[in-house]
């Protein structure tokens, strides 16, 4: 048995998509380490003229000095990079609370369709033995019999497509973890515990820290840093060179040998980088606007579907199961004294069993809306009642 509250800590621990999200954040602090890193310098020797008497050999060390704080650019953009993958990271948890939210409501609901099942097979079964009696006992037509075994075939296959879908609810929470083959056999929880959420002003005022907006404004921080770090690029790096040449024309002696050199930004000056970097930087703040709006009319629409969802399922508990329960009720009792016939029961049950399966798809539909109004806030924007 298992608890929401097993299967988020479960799915956080063990989910291959987080597993992957910790490793691209690894890989962009290496990125921070190479930024921060200085050039390498660079030894070079050379000989001219290959006679001994005449042979001169030079030999320099050459330093590049970068020039217009493009190590400085480098960092900070590697940094905005590195905080854009954290961002990331939270981002999957809060996707993955999410979907182990909806899945495991989507379970509880699959439990409680396979006992809707169960009990209407086995109301079929008390149907048709009290239909088989009557028939020999020459109080009914046998075709009554025939409709109670049709009635029961029926109910066996809702059972059987019952079972599937539990069977599949189960391996797709599971699969949350990285598991094919689900280690428990049932759910614990409250199915009908529609969790309360904040007014629709609230929760679209806690849009502006939701998860993708945060992500895609440090996207644009990074492409800022990138920018700056294209834009450094136009000031060109010099070259230090200091070293030594044996002259063997004036008897081997060694003289110092200082050397500068400097690129001249004729033609490149990287030009074509640097509008390419401006032109992302808009492109990111042209997203971060379209994903607002997405938001903002997404988490309306779920915040309707929640309150939709929420006002059928109380209207079908109040107002219309406790009616087709005792309507069944009444049905199935006079059946069995005789007073109705078995239309009347096969109508009442159908009308009950639907209003059960509306329930269930309601309470269902509230849950997945949570989920994901979740998904677009983070998962600590809502808090589910522990199922202990």
């Amino acid at each position: 048995m298992v608890t929401l509250t097993d299967v988020l800590n479960i799915a956080l621990s063990a989910n291959p998509e987080l597993a992957v999200a910790l490793r691209e954040r690894e890989a962009v602090d290496g990125i921070r380490v190479q930024a921060a890193t200085r050039l390498n310098p660079s030894i070079s020797t050379s000989v001219q003229d290959t006679r001994r008497e005449n042979r001169q050999i030079y030999l320099q060390l050459n330093q590049e000095i970068e020039l217009g704080n493009k190590r400085e650019a480098r960092m900070d953009a590697a940094d905005a990079t590195y905080k854009k993958a954290n961002a990331e990271l939270d981002s999957k948890k809060a996707e993955i609370h999410a979907n182990v939210v909806s899945a495991f409501y989507e379970l509880l609901a699959a439990q409680e369709r396979l006992k809707l099942s169960q009990s209407s097979l086995e109301v079929a079964n008390q149907a048709l033995d009290a239909s088989a009696k009557r028939v020999k006992a020459g109080k009914s037509s046998p075709v009554e019999e025939t409709k109670s075994k049709i009635a029961q075939s029926s109910a066996k296959i809702e059972l059987s497509q019952a079972t599937s879908q539990l069977n599949s609810a189960r391996k797709r929470l599971s699969a949350l973890w990285g598991s094919s083959n689900p280690v428990y056999e049932y759910a614990k929880g409250d199915v009908e515990n529609i969790p309360a959420i904040a007014s629709l002003n609230d929760l679209s005022s806690a849009l502006e820290n939701a998860p993708a907006i945060t992500i895609a404004k440090l996207e644009i921080n990074a492409r800022d840093g990138i920018t700056k770090v294209e834009r450094s690029k136009a000031t060109p790096n010099i070259t230090l060179s200091a070293g030594v040449v044996n002259n063997q024309e004036l008897g081997g002696i060694n003289q110092a040998l200082l050397g500068l050199s400097v690129p001249i930004p004729v033609f490149d000056r990287n030009q074509g980088h640097v509008q390419e970097a401006v032109s992302r930087q808009y492109k990111a703040q042209d997203e971060l606007v379209a994903l607002k709006a997405q938001l903002e009319a997404n988490l309306a629409f779920q915040y309707e579907r929640l309150n939709a969802a929420r006002q059928t399922s109380e209207s079908i508990r109040s107002e219309i199961l406790p009616g087709s329960q005792s309507a069944f009720d009444a049905a199935t009792k006079g059946f069995q004294a005789g007073k109705f016939n078995f239309l009347d029961v096969l109508d009442a049950q159908r009308t009950w069993f639907q209003a059960k399966s509306q329930y269930i798809q309601s309470l269902i539909d509230a849950h997945q809306a949570v989920a994901e109004i979740e998904r677009i806030l983070g998962d600590g924007v809502i808090h589910h009642q522990a199922q202990e």
